[in-house]
């Protein structure tokens, strides 16, 4: 049973879970109010890769990506997010739904592997985002992020260990 998989949109969410969606296949234009505006990503030596609109160009630059999370420079102004299919957004709903607010959150192991390297330390604060460790898993490495801001109370990986799925890697103290 071979079927393909049909997205029909995407989200993209911003460091602070803002969401945005793209009716795929993308077009070259946008919506705002009630009216569309062309817009077009286009490319030359003198500029790099820029975004014209309404006859203006506003330089773009990818400074970092890391699996679907992206940071980008745009008219010189630093924008972090990520980009979800429908399938990760209802699965992102269904993982916050068992959450229970309380003053601190446990970052677990999403699946076996081995840990490569702890990005931070105890006592240390951390943004919701930012990598907390680094797991190898089937020859690939995976940064594990903090779900929330806040502190590090206790770190529980340690390179060169083997961790199972929903192992404890750090505890972090919600500001």
């Amino acid at each position: 049973m071979n079927q393909k998989l049909k997205i029909n949109k995407l989200y993209t969410l911003s460091s602070e879970k803002k969401k945005f969606v793209f009716n795929l296949p993308l077009k070259s234009s946008i919506r705002i109010g009630k009216r569309n505006y062309p817009v077009q990503l286009k490319s030359d030596e003198k500029f790099g890769p820029y975004i014209l609109w309404k006859n203006r160009k506003y330089p773009v630059e990818i400074v970092r990506s890391r699996q679907n999370r992206y940071e980008i420079l745009f008219n010189d102004i630093s924008y972090t997010f990520t980009v979800e299919t429908p399938f990760s957004m209802q699965r992102m709903k269904v993982l916050d739904s068992g959450k229970v607010k309380s003053g601190q959150e446990t970052v677990k192991a999403p699946m076996p592997g081995k840990i490569i390297d702890v990005l931070v330390r105890e006592g240390s604060a951390v943004l919701r985002g930012e990598p907390v460790v680094i797991l190898e898993a089937m020859k690939m490495q995976n940064e594990i992020q903090s779900p929330v801001s806040g502190t590090v109370i206790k770190i529980s990986a340690k390179p060169n260990t083997t961790v199972m799925k929903d192992d404890v890697l750090a505890e972090i103290k919600i500001d």
